[in-house]
């Protein structure tokens, strides 16, 4: 396969850990291991799927772990409507980063669909 680090999906998924690293600081200490650690567990796991599956050795393979990917990146967007319901993200943060959680999980659609038109 590829470095991960080459692929744009993955630098996308990495800057989106950064920013929820940023956010979930912001968080109130009684949260320390509720949802900031689920805020991070979950941007985490969109990139280290990503960057797991370009190891693997078929694009069979790597398209697993981009559909888990997928599937954190919709955990990830719960955590983060969480965040704002409960008053701990103002719209502003709370829409940015739903933005880009979205945007993440369209270019692993796209890059899952030109590996395999019929998914």
């Amino acid at each position: 396969m590829q470095d991960f680090r080459q692929l744009e999906v993955w630098q996308r998924a990495h800057g989106l850990v950064l920013a929820c690293y940023q956010a979930s600081a912001t968080l109130p200490s009684s949260e320390s291991f509720g949802l900031q650690l689920n805020l991070r567990r979950s941007a985490v796991s969109v990139a280290r799927s990503i960057a797991e599956g370009t190891g693997q050795g078929s694009d069979a393979e790597f398209a697993v772990h981009l559909r888990k990917a997928r599937a954190a990146g919709h955990d990830l967007e719960y955590v983060i409507l969480l965040c704002r319901d409960l008053g701990f993200f103002e719209e502003p943060l709370y829409e940015r980063l739903l933005k880009e959680t979205l945007e993440v999980r369209k270019m692993i659609s796209g890059l899952l669909r030109r590996m395999n038109p019929q998914l």
